[in-house]
């Protein structure tokens, strides 16, 4: 008896990695955007759903809540996969779908966001060391830059290299980053022209 029950053991991985899909679907910039009352951010600045176009709006909190919720979306899925002891390639499969389901979600006629928080949260459920060393990528960028996509960016870049000398033993962990940060930055490419070009929006200095 498996822990679903009557479901057969060859259908679980499926269940597992649609329920992640499902999971990273939710937009938690659109839910918190509601909450607090504020235009959704689809419609204002970048038009991506995520934590940095919600900060726009000036309010810090839904903000916050919006980047915690979309990085725990991704964190959680996977922890639990790993807590359940499935075998690897169904972990990284879990950490794809949740990835995807926020780049195209199923409830917003597949029109997400850019996945920064979400790919943190399923590395940092992978290897807690590995998620720092990409958060800690984005804060410096970011700090001496002011631009959070280019931070965004350049942690995408570097991830893989990072999940190459942590997770040696752990192919399928470094294919599910590699992954991500291709796709990762493949999203920020009209980000990259903008900053080629002088005109992407920063966060000014105070």
């Amino acid at each position: 008896m498996n822990a679903l029950g009557f479901v057969p053991v060859m259908l679980i991985p499926i269940i597992w990695i649609i329920a992640g899909y499902l999971i990273g679907s939710i937009a938690f910039g659109i839910l918190m955007s509601k909450a607090f009352g504020l235009p959704d951010p689809r419609t204002v600045g970048s038009g991506n759903p995520g934590a940095t176009n919600v900060a726009r709006s000036g309010k810090k909190l839904p903000a916050i809540l919006t980047l915690l919720g979309d990085a725990f979306k991704g964190w959680f899925p996977v922890w639990l996969a790993l807590q359940s002891n499935m075998l690897m390639w169904v972990v990284a499969g879990v950490g794809l779908a949740v990835f995807f389901g926020h780049l195209y979600p199923i409830y917003h006629r597949f029109k997400g966001g850019k996945g920064v928080a979400t790919a943190l949260g399923v590395m940092l459920a992978i290897s807690p060391l590995l998620g720092l060393a990409a958060l800690f990528t984005w804060l410096i960028v970011f700090a001496i830059s002011r631009y959070s996509s280019l931070g965004a960016i350049v942690a995408a870049a570097l991830s893989p290299v990072y999940a190459w000398f942590l997770l040696s033993a752990y192919k399928d962990y470094i294919i599910t980053v590699t992954v991500m940060s291709v796709f990762l930055i493949w999203r920020h490419r009209t980000n990259i022209q903008k900053l080629l070009a002088g005109t992407e929006s920063g966060f000014k200095k105070n």
